[in-house]
């Protein structure tokens, strides 16, 4: 499983970001793909996830509304399209990967895109 992630950068608050991931060696449309972010000093968190189907996406509530997360089975990609970005969404963001009935806290991830909203 290889994911390469990108897209981050510095925004100011109310801004918006696209996040990209893009993924290879193993057979995409089968797994459930989540974007996780981690802020300084905090465990990871995950923000969304996009199902084999597309299907009833997850959101955490912190970005309920303003987040928006998709695939691309024929590209093997998932975007985050992040709008009214907020300080508080400073973290390093990265997509991981699981099969139906998988955990979350270890499946493989990316290295990681740096987002940093200033206030």
């Amino acid at each position: 499983v290889q994911l390469v992630e990108s897209g981050g950068g510095l925004v100011q608050a109310g801004g918006s970001l696209r996040l990209s991931c893009a993924a290879s060696g193993f057979t995409f449309s089968r797994y459930y793909i989540s974007w996780v972010r981690q802020a300084p000093g905090k465990g990871l968190e995950r923000v969304a996830t996009v199902y084999r189907d597309c299907r009833n996406p997850y959101y955490a509530d912190s970005v309920e509304g303003r987040f928006t997360i998709s695939r691309d089975n024929s590209k093997n990609t998932v975007t985050l399209q992040m709008n009214s970005l907020k300080a508080e969404d400073t973290a390093l963001y990265y997509c991981a990967a699981i099969l139906a009935g998988g955990s979350w806290d270890l499946a493989p991830r990316g290295q990681g895109t740096q987002v940093t909203v200033s206030s």
